[in-house]
């Protein structure tokens, strides 16, 4: 009787430390969609110009580094928590720090357009990893992966926005990187991988 108390007892710990890490890690996801939200909305709305949101997207890509490195092993430590919203507090703070300047951008423009189409593919990319974090779809290790492809494309759009210009070429650059990590996303959270 003890033992099979003892086994329930491990098997409910368990269970509560995998939900633990699915809800980290999907709360990680949920921030890194509601940064690339405020992006838009700033390109939107005028409040950050090209170059800005160049800038706001380096940050992006390198908390995006940061979590696809804690997540290699599988397991998000409470240090490695602990460092990436450090480093989502800070990049929340560029965020507003830059909306609120004297700079202003004009949202019509053909370059703020596209910054605003290349946001906008972020948040749906972020937004489908999150899903597979709660659907169970998606391992911690395959998120780290995914977070990783999200960081090369954020590099893209930081380069591709950094003189303040986002031109034709640089844009389908950047949107056959989005369709590459598209892909990724689709095939790893429909292999036969999921979160236990």
């Amino acid at each position: 009787m003890k033992l099979r108390a003892t086994m329930t007892a491990a098997a409910v710990a368990s269970l509560f430390s995998l939900a633990a890490t699915a809800q980290t890690t999907g709360s990680e996801v949920q921030r890194d969609s509601n940064q690339q939200q405020r992006i838009e909305q700033g390109l939107k709305s005028g409040s950050l110009n090209t170059r800005e949101a160049s800038k706001l997207e380096a940050g992006e890509a390198r908390i995006d580094k940061m979590e696809s490195n804690a997540e290699k092993n599988g397991k998000l430590s409470p240090a490695e928590k602990a460092r990436i919203q450090r480093a989502q507090n800070q990049e929340s703070r560029n965020i507003n720090r830059l909306e609120s300047n004297a700079a202003k951008g004009n949202p019509n423009s053909a370059t703020a357009q596209r910054m605003q189409a290349d946001a906008q593919r972020n948040i749906n990319q972020q937004q489908r990893i999150e899903q597979g974090v709660k659907s169970g779809q998606l391992t911690n290790r395959e998120v780290g992966k995914l977070e990783n492809g999200q960081a090369r494309v954020d590099r893209s759009e930081a380069r591709a926005g950094a003189n303040g210009r986002v031109g034709k070429r640089e844009q389908q650059n950047i949107q056959n990187a989005e369709n590459q990590q598209s892909r990724r996303v689709y095939k790893q959270k429909h292999d036969k991988q999921t979160r236990r």
